[in-house]
């Protein structure tokens, strides 16, 4: 997949669900490197808000990634 083509979906993703995690993007979109993908994007001009939280049942940490303007 296009890297422009991972970078409409996050964007439409953003835009339609609110926000997005690696583990999202991966089952979703088949997008393995989200990290990445978002700091293209920000690069770009999106303002993504990065929330790093916690699983309430592992205790695991991942980031959530959200889409401000």
């Amino acid at each position: 997949m296009a890297k422009t083509t991972q970078h409409s979906n996050i964007v439409n993703h953003l835009r339609t669900a609110g926000s997005i995690t690696v583990r999202e993007a991966m089952i979703e979109y088949h997008i393995s490197s989200l990290t990445k993908r978002i700091h293209e994007l920000r690069g770009a001009g999106y303002d993504i808000l990065s929330t790093v939280k916690s699983h309430p049942i592992t205790g695991q940490k991942y980031t959530r990634y959200t889409l401000l303007s």
